[in-house]
């Protein structure tokens, strides 16, 4: 016996059930497809060298980028989609490096191109993506061949070897040094060092400085030392990277001590330091980023607890945070862009980004032809090898 009215029957009721099930099925198969559409990755591509002459700059800046993307992405991403960073090694040669560049230039999905590396490569891979539209964020050089005021969808951050330069120059007259030499590589870049040092002395109306040149190949390097410690000079720019800077620094220290050397953030990394031993001791080195080890800075904090997160075994290091920072710019320009971003948005919202501070480090995008981080301090190198404020 039944109460409260009447019921259907068992086998009409499955049919109802199966019924609205069918119904179902296709409604929730659609809506399925709309959110993996709007909660897909966007994906960034990057070609850098993680192996070769300089894969250890390169690994130290994509571990410290992926640090930054894995915590912004187990916070939710950005509207609700992860950032996916793909990586391809081209060991600092620049026929892979343009195979890269073209294998994520011909794929449609690839949002932008991410902190390649290397001043050979970028100037190789401009052209052709500067022509495609694809945003090219934070190229790691420091050479100013990829800061020219027509490439919109260029995005420079870190400061330019001109700034560096610069900035040792005037604190060499800070300090009262009126003596100064400089050796530089014979390539664009050492050029560009030479060029911005010397101007920045004639500003200053310091004395002429005594210059020599080293080959890429430093087979001059030990001449280069020779002629400078024949001189009676209190102080050097080095405007040299790789084997030359250390050929250079062994030859000069063997020959004389008690000249303090200066060079630029692109010979500060581990390895070089490392290589150099004990003639590393007492260098200043100017940095486009702070001391990672400065937890006073609040950016420095939240790098270190996303390199911890991530568990990341090698020290963090300048080019580890540089590759952080560069990221959280990415991310935060992305966010700017909107819920489901074009280029042409992405781009745009890059050049909107003014004096915003990350936490001790500002961004303030001007011009394509200006870089939107004037950060450049000096460190010392201590004696265990660590870099010093």
């Amino acid at each position: 016996m039944t109460t409260g009215g009447t019921h259907p029957s068992k086998p009409a009721l499955r049919r109802r059930t199966l019924l609205a099930g069918a119904i179902a099925l296709p409604l929730v198969h659609a809506g399925s497809s709309r959110a993996l559409a709007q909660d897909a990755p966007i994906r960034i591509g990057q070609s850098t060298a993680l192996t070769g002459p300089l894969g250890d700059l390169g690994s130290a800046m994509h571990q410290g980028a992926k640090a930054a993307f894995a915590g912004i992405n187990a916070k939710g991403g950005i509207h609700g989609r992860n950032i996916e960073l793909t990586t391809l090694d081209d060991a600092y040669e620049v026929p892979k490096a343009l195979a890269n560049v073209d294998r994520f230039l011909a794929d449609p999905g690839n949002f932008a191109l991410f902190n390649c590396m290397g001043t050979p490569m970028i100037e190789a891979m401009l052209p052709k993506v500067v022509d495609s539209g694809v945003p090219f964020f934070a190229p790691f050089t420091g050479a100013l061949l990829s800061r020219t005021k027509n490439a919109h969808s260029v995005f420079n951050i870190r400061a330019s070897y001109a700034d560096e330069a610069e900035k040792l120059v005037q604190h060499l007259s800070t300090i009262g040094i009126q003596r100064i030499g400089i050796v530089y590589q014979n390539n664009a870049f050492g050029k560009e060092v030479f060029s911005a040092a010397q101007q920045s002395m004639g500003k200053l109306k310091l004395p002429a400085a005594v210059n020599v040149t080293v080959e890429s190949n430093a087979s001059d390097a030990g001449a280069a030392a020779a002629r400078l410690a024949g001189t009676d000079l209190e102080a050097i720019v080095i405007g040299l990277a790789g084997k030359p800077t250390l050929e250079f620094v062994k030859a000069f220290r063997a020959l004389k001590r008690g000249v303090t050397l200066y060079a630029l953030s692109v010979m500060g990394t581990p390895a070089t330091v490392k290589a150099l031993g004990a003639d590393a001791t007492g260098m200043a080195i100017s940095q486009v980023v702070p001391l990672p080890s400065n937890v006073v800075m609040p950016v420095v904090r939240d790098f270190q607890t996303a390199w911890k997160a991530s568990g990341a075994t090698a020290e963090a290091s300048h080019l580890a945070l540089e590759g952080y920072l560069n990221a959280r710019v990415f991310a935060e320009a992305l966010q700017r862009a909107g819920r489901n971003p074009t280029r042409a948005a992405f781009i745009d919202a890059t050049w909107n980004l003014k004096k915003w501070d990350l936490g001790g480090f500002e961004i303030n995008a001007s011009t394509p032809d200006r870089n939107a981080s004037r950060f450049v301090e000096l460190t010392l190198i201590g004696r265990d090898g660590r870099f010093l404020r």
